[in-house]
């Protein structure tokens, strides 16, 4: 057979780059430069193609750095394959060749803007997207959107997604998760509501749900959680979706329903680590050390590898529950048995569990055999340890390095304080509330909350008029004495 032409090649090399068969695509390259083919303008681009498919992005370079004059389709094939600076460092080349900007150029340097967390030069190309007037296209609109929410500038994230002419479900999500990821509950459950409604394919696009569903965890949401739950089951997308059933294990649990947690973990057909290091948290946190002991064991029986955050549940159990042999012999199981590296976090849970148990010399001990710095999560567990126990030497220690650590966390001045008041140590603690008089510290006072009607109501201390006080009283002791009879 003839040896192939030009067009020839550059079909094969199109079917490689389809296939991501780069030994192949290589094969056709050299018979390109072989049989004198380069520097072919289509040729190029695809070979440039073939390689950012196959993630060869050093050999992607050189054929394009090696074309005479780049079209604008290679200039797009590499921006979209390119690291953030790289991506904009040919962006400036494009233009500088005399190229406009199109609706695949733009979308790709917002994706660097996104990925450098650069709202200023992303604002810049958003003022250049409207006078190019790509906003009406979906992609460019939605990685504005995406650069605005990565870098937190929710409310410009929204203005974007308000004028959008229409919204794909990866809009949709993408607008979710930035509220889930910012803490806004309301603005999350809002939106979640209206996906449902407006959106097509949101129904069956479960992407947001575990954002939606950590948001209803940390915010007590347990309805709205539920009814997430219910809509999930009759679209028999739970059963199948690892992820959502890990989020409803953790909702429940932070909603205080243990026995749903068991429920949902038990009603899924798949699990992963994170499954089962979700259950062992949740009984942890709920002081049920010995029922995510047997989950952790129950774990180790089916042949998976606990993982650091599997460490982390099982260890902080230990601790809540007063599990000292063993938490002793999980940490020690770690490095000699599994295989994995005791991080800061799981020292700090050590240091927790033993300075709950009164070992305070023992975990303090354990602080100073740390192959790290010390982070301030340990010494603040050390410093808890030492207010439950009234221990003033060792509290002081932990309580001067955490004042170098977090310098502006009042609560190190608040439990210091109440160890030298707890032993009967006036002038100690009168010195601490003068040095932080002299820091300009204030104590956040505690406060409880109700909602009602979706709207939640804080009550501070001496917060509320002593009329009202009166009436509260009066009404509780009128269902005290109704509950009585």
């Amino acid at each position: 057979m003839p040896p192939p032409n030009a067009g020839r090649l550059s079909d094969l090399v199109r079917r490689c780059a389809a296939a991501k068969d780069l030994i192949a695509g290589g094969k056709l390259h050299a018979q390109a430069l072989v049989g004198g083919h380069l520097p072919q303008a289509t040729l190029e681009t695809d070979l440039v193609l073939l390689y950012c498919r196959c993630a060869a992005l050093s050999s992607a370079r050189k054929v394009f750095d090696a074309m005479r004059s780049p079209s604008m389709h290679a200039y797009n094939i590499l921006l979209a394959a390119s690291p953030p600076l790289l991506a904009l460092e040919l962006l400036s080349g494009l233009l500088d060749a005399g190229f406009r900007p199109d609706c695949y150029a733009v979308p790709a340097a917002l994706r660097a803007c996104a990925e450098l967390q650069d709202p200023l030069l992303g604002a810049a190309l958003h003022g250049f997207t409207v006078q190019l007037g790509f906003l009406s296209n979906v992609v460019v609109s939605s990685a504005l959107l995406d650069m605005y929410a990565k870098a937190g500038l929710l409310v410009n994230a929204a203005r974007v997604f308000d004028e959008m002419p229409e919204r794909d479900s990866v809009v949709w999500n993408c607008m979710l998760t930035a509220y889930a990821r910012a803490g806004m509950a309301a603005k999350t459950l809002e939106l979640f509501r209206r996906a449902q409604v407006e959106a097509v394919n949101m129904a069956s696009d479960l992407r947001a749900v575990p954002s939606v569903l950590n948001v209803c965890g940390k915010e007590g949401e347990m309805m709205k959680g539920r009814e997430i739950h219910g809509r999930m089951v009759r679209s028999l997308a739970f059963d199948l979706d690892v992820p959502i059933g890990n989020a409803l294990i953790d909702m429940y649990a932070k909603c205080g329903q243990v026995d749903a947690s068991q429920a949902v973990f038990a009603g899924m057909q798949e699990r992963n680590v994170v499954t089962w290091s979700t259950l062992i948290s949740c009984y942890g946190v709920h002081g049920k050390g010995k029922e995510a002991l047997r989950v952790y064991k129950e774990m180790l029986s089916q042949r998976l590898k606990p993982n650091c955050i599997t460490f982390t549940s099982v260890l902080s159990s230990c601790s809540h529950s007063g599990l000292v042999t063993d938490g002793r012999m999980i940490f020690e199981s770690m490095r000699k048995v599994h295989g994995v590296e005791p991080t800061a976090e799981h020292y700090a849970c050590m240091v927790d569990l033993l300075g709950r148990a009164g070992a305070i010399e023992e975990a303090i001990g354990l602080i100073k055999k740390m192959p790290m710095e010390p982070c301030a999560t340990a010494w603040g567990a050390l410093l808890a340890a030492c207010a439950m126990h009234n221990n003033v030497d060792v509290g002081e220690i932990a309580a001067y390095r955490l004042f170098e650590l977090e310098k502006g966390n009042v609560s190190n001045y608040i439990t210091l304080s109440g160890i030298y008041g707890a032993v009967g140590q006036s002038d100690g603690a009168a010195g601490l509330r003068l040095r932080m008089k002299e820091l300009g510290m204030v104590k956040t006072p505690g406060c409880s909350w109700v909602d009602v009607k979706g709207r939640a109501h804080a009550f501070y201390q001496g917060s509320i008029p002593s009329y009202l006080r009166r009436q509260m009283l009066w009404i509780l002791d009128r269902l005290r004495k109704d509950m009585g009879n």
